[in-house]
């Protein structure tokens, strides 16, 4: 750990999104001195509901990452050290469903920020948080996954993130720009229904006070490898903090679990009878399989180790859901008067 990089002021795009509300509360909860600035935009799908918590700590600035303008305005008033580029359309399936509009976010966001930043001549740290996804169909003598391994992406969205971090590399062996890229592997994320764990927990807490009454899956073939969302944020931070510039890192923790026995846990821990279905409409038209990574250069750098276990994450999940559930319950009974 040859670096700690003094960092007084972050920008974190899509901090109203799930990964990037999380990662807004784990800076502001342990790096006192440090200011929080967030990207947001005014017609956002992601709700500031996220930001309940911390909303009156930090400086939100309504921005769209696809106006180069808008982009120089916020990092004139935000003036960063390390800029968090977690803004993204982040949903794999409806990557397939409306292709255009996620390559054309993803990467014209990304371009404007990188030109933004290269245009004022600021010289923050940028962190791309980019994905296993783009790692795709991994064969089993690849396995674990190196940041070495071939791009072989198997959605648009994969396509996109892999665009964000050729981008990345681009601008830093132009520019030297002072860039970072992660790429993170599955997470337990409450507040983002699209993925897998999630979808199953809400699914499970909404039969359990009666408001379905089948839990709906996809793919349970594929094999996952899940870090809580709390130790992901925090390896973000230390990316910032440690790693060199111009290099690529992967992220992830140790349970690796196939999505249908990670299915048969919840149900397990269930006090209810869970009658599951498959809905051909959560099947994408095709699916990674193996997402197991090796993660030991990243590791070594930061001295990075997970502090959530994989059964107090599962917890975590389904406390966060089960609230979630009896506020359902408690505003439709409002609503019926």
């Amino acid at each position: 750990m040859k670096f700690n990089r003094k960092i007084k002021n972050v920008l974190i795009t899509g901090i109203s999104g799930s990964g990037g509300s999380y990662l807004c509360e784990y800076i502001l909860s342990l790096q006192k001195r440090v200011k929080v600035y967030g990207i947001s935009r005014w017609h956002s799908t992601s709700s500031n509901s996220n930001l309940y918590n911390v909303i009156n700590k930090i400086n939100l600035i309504e921005c769209d990452l696809c106006d180069l303008s808008s982009i120089i305005n916020a990092l004139n008033i935000s003036k960063p050290d390390a800029i968090f580029h977690l803004a993204s359309s982040a949903n794999v399936k409806a990557s397939f469903e409306t292709p255009s509009s996620v390559m054309n976010n993803n990467i014209m966001s990304t371009i404007n920020l990188l030109e933004a930043v290269r245009l004022l001549k600021f010289n923050p740290i940028i962190q791309i948080c980019s994905t296993s996804e783009v790692y795709g169909q991994v064969s089993k003598k690849d396995i674990p996954i190196k940041e070495t391994n071939q791009f072989n992406p198997t959605s648009p969205y994969a396509v996109s993130k892999i665009t964000q971090d050729l981008l990345g590399k681009t601008y830093f062996t132009a520019y030297k720009l002072k860039i970072i890229t992660t790429r993170m592997f599955a997470y337990f994320n409450p507040r983002r229904t699209d993925l897998f764990a999630s979808s199953f927990a809400k699914q499970v807490a909404w039969i359990e006070v009666g408001l379905q009454k089948k839990l709906l899956h996809g793919n349970l073939d594929s094999v996952r490898t899940l870090i809580d969302v709390r130790d992901a944020m925090r390896a973000y931070w230390l990316a910032v903090q440690y790693c060199k510039f111009g290099e690529v890192y992967n992220i992830g923790g140790l349970k690796s679990i196939k999505v249908g026995d990670f299915l048969k846990v919840l149900i397990n821990l269930s006090n209810s009878k869970i009658l599951t279905q498959l809905d051909p409409k959560l099947m994408r038209p095709v699916d990674v399989t193996l997402q197991i990574p090796n993660t030991n250069k990243f590791n070594k750098i930061t001295r990075f180790k997970t502090q959530y276990s994989f059964e107090e994450s599962v917890e975590h999940l389904l406390e966060f859901w089960r609230l979630e559930a009896k506020k359902e319950v408690m505003r439709l009974k409002y609503n019926k008067g």
